[in-house]
């Protein structure tokens, strides 16, 4: 996608207000019913459901801002709409891997004292969440690769050492900007305004897992299905 440079500033100002936007449209509704996470379908939908939200409002803000008045033109290209769907499947993969890896943290920290297996827990809702998902038709030929890469990442977390902050959050910042399908030069000079807004915009997420996670009741519903 061939564009002038935009300066940081204006970049960093329009994703911003794109941004608020969703993020007042989401809030909103969320205010308006808070969904609690207190069992296992719960939590696994809103693993998917928020992974969903924050790849495709982080990847469709990011192709809107550097596009201009030129975003609705985008997806007249056929060949430029199967690169955005492809990216769109990776971005959603890597924001599934950082909610999961967190909201099994706060799991932990929230319930310092069950004795539930928290990573077999994590591990089974997303496998839950990637066997329903299957391969998209949309997606890249990447796809089962990248989910591989989400397990074995899962694989390999130490569930006491998650903190309530943006650490677990490392690969969805990445991600938008390695798979976005916006020229290589572009891309470096935005990276860091870009990743910087997609780890501020898991804040309300992170909010909502805070106040709405009932990390026993999870954990209990968990042990009974024998899945922790």
């Amino acid at each position: 996608m061939a564009q002038g440079t935009l300066p940081q500033t204006s970049l960093w100002s329009r994703i911003s207000e794109l941004w608020q936007t969703a993020h007042d449209y989401l809030i909103a509704g969320l205010r308006r019913r808070p969904e609690p996470i207190n069992d296992l379908q719960s939590l696994r939908h809103f693993l998917q459901t928020r992974a969903s939200y924050i790849a495709q409002t982080s990847l469709y803000g990011y192709l809107r801002t550097r596009a201009g008045m030129r975003y609705p033109e985008l997806f007249d290209d056929d060949v430029f709409v199967v690169s955005i769907n492809g990216a769109k499947w990776h971005m959603w993969l890597a924001c599934l891997s950082d909610l999961a890896v967190y909201c099994g943290g706060m799991l932990r920290l929230k319930a310092p004292g069950s004795p539930a297996d928290v990573g077999r827990l994590m591990r089974e809702a997303v496998e839950v969440i990637l066997r329903e998902t299957g391969v998209p038709e949309d997606a890249d030929k990447e796809f089962p690769e990248h989910a591989e890469r989400v397990r074995e990442r899962l694989k390999h977390v130490d569930w006491n050492a998650v903190t309530d902050d943006e650490g677990p959050f490392s690969e969805s910042p990445a991600a938008l900007v390695r798979y976005a399908p916006i020229m290589e030069e572009l891309k470096q000079l935005d990276a860091e305004v870009v990743k910087n807004s997609v780890r501020f915009h898991w804040n309300e997420i992170r909010r909502h897992v805070r106040e709405h996670m009932d990390a026993d009741a999870v954990l209990t519903a968990a042990r009974d299905a024998g899945v922790a």
